[in-house]
């Protein structure tokens, strides 16, 4: 069961990753650009009939999406709004720590500069 704390730790300890906010939420940058934001709100009804709780937000390529959607129907959803803008929704509380990394390290590879995330 992963926790914000948990994505906070994996996010910060990729290359040149810092916290700020964004629309008073923390967010994850590289090279200014989003990758991860934790306290995600404003679709309370699709989070209520999902049962979710501790909500977050990644930004994946569409394939891994899709992949990563697949294989976690209860954890992982593209955005309804933004989803084909790899914009995914995660429930922090049923994915394990490892499955985490995953998600975070593949939307961090998805916004990096790309000297970036070659030499990682």
């Amino acid at each position: 069961m992963a926790s914000a704390e948990n994505l906070r730790r994996l996010a910060l300890a990729l290359p040149e990753t810092y916290e700020d906010l964004h629309r008073r939420r923390p967010a994850f940058r590289v090279d200014k650009r989003i990758f991860a934001m934790l306290g995600v709100t404003g679709n309370e009804s699709l989070f209520t009939s999902l049962g979710w709780d501790t909500v977050a937000v990644v930004k994946l390529h569409r394939e891994d999406q899709l992949n990563l959607a697949a294989g976690f129907p209860d954890a992982i959803q593209p955005t309804e709004t933004y989803g084909h803008h790899g914009w995914t929704y995660l429930r922090l509380e049923d994915l394990d720590e490892p499955t985490l990394a995953t998600v975070i390290r593949l939307a961090w590879v998805n916004v990096a500069p790309k000297r970036l995330s070659k030499a990682s």
